[in-house]
């Protein structure tokens, strides 16, 4: 006996439901186009969708538009009968990054969407370790640099101007060298600061969670973490029995001050912020009150006095101005 034929509703849904509209020059065109959308400028477009092209499943790498030179930018794409179906692709210095799917993911059909799925699941495990190679890599570069370094010269430019000891501090050149690490001691990237104040933190080391150990002692009764190295200094002066890390900027306070709860939960712990009293929305008291709420920890920003600037903003610009006072 013939079967009946399936409907046609139900021999269109064996069909794929990518949307290939146009053919391959134009999937092409709505990458190139949703790259900068995203945020995302590879130093040369057409190369990095050449490279695409050819790297069925595989992470690609290649410079951006104001790093050429960089291995920043980063892609994986995968193709149905030649033609592009997904790219995801992201800029490991500005954490940008873009899904982009060819069609409508409602439209497709469960096995399609399962294979989507699949397919995103191992992007994301290739671009995760991947970016765990380059950490390690610039950890080991953070790493040999420091231990390349010299003490820190305590004439040195920018101590002097800031009125504070070297502490940790080691000396590349005429570069300060600070050391990135976690709470194990792990070292993970390298801050420099040259003569006039200009800091650079090592391209591509990981800074999330870490930090520079200014000063203080291994089992400490009281932890201050602060954002720059020199405000960590005029605490550390301040308050010589205190561990005192510095979190670099204001976006990393709160998973230093977390992490230094996990790792020392019966320490006082004060999150010692910037005033950024001249920004609207004062950035570095926002995020001090939010990281200290997250750590269960004491919040403080500087006692300013009723003549002090109101550009000032740290801890060591009090200590600075007041010097200047007497």
């Amino acid at each position: 006996m013939k079967k009946a034929p399936a409907p046609e509703g139900a021999r269109r849904q064996t069909r794929s439901q990518y949307s290939t509209a146009g053919g391959y020059s134009a999937l092409q065109e709505s990458i190139r186009a949703a790259l900068p959308e995203n945020g995302i400028e590879p130093a040369n477009v057409d190369e990095f969708l050449s490279l695409l092209a050819d790297s069925e499943g595989q992470i690609i790498r290649t410079g951006t538009a104001s790093k050429p030179r960089s291995k920043n930018l980063w892609g994986i794409a995968y193709h149905d009968r030649g033609l592009p179906v997904v790219v995801i692709a992201g800029d490991w210095a500005t954490g940008a990054e873009m899904k982009w799917i060819a069609g409508n993911v409602d439209t497709m059909t469960p096995a399609e969407q399962r294979a989507l799925k699949r397919r995103m699941a191992e992007a994301k495990r290739a671009r995760e370790e991947e970016q765990a190679r380059q950490w390690e890599a610039r950890a080991a570069t953070a790493v040999h640099r420091w231990h390349s370094a010299q003490p820190a010269d305590p004439q040195h430019p920018y101590l002097l101007r800031k009125g504070i000891q070297p502490h940790r501090a080691r000396q590349l050149g005429r570069d300060l060298a600070l050391l990135l690490v976690d709470f194990s001691g792990k070292a993970w990237s390298l801050q420099t600061i040259d003569e006039a104040g200009g800091k650079r933190l090592l391209a591509g080391g990981k800074k999330a969670g870490n930090f520079i150990v200014v000063d203080g002692p291994d089992y400490p009764a009281r932890v201050l973490v602060c954002e720059g190295f020199s405000t960590g200094c005029t605490l550390a002066e301040i308050d010589p029995a205190a561990l005192v890390l510095a979190a670099v900027d204001c976006g990393n306070l709160q998973a230093v001050a977390t992490g230094a709860r996990n790792r020392w939960p019966d320490a006082d712990l004060i999150v010692c912020g910037d005033d950024d009293r001249a920004t609207p929305g004062n950035p570095g008291a926002t995020a001090a009150r939010a990281a200290a709420l997250a750590a269960g920890a004491r919040f403080a920003l500087p006692d300013w006095p009723a003549a002090a600037p109101v550009h000032l903003s740290d801890f060591n610009d009090l200590h600075q101005w007041q010097r200047g006072q007497k």
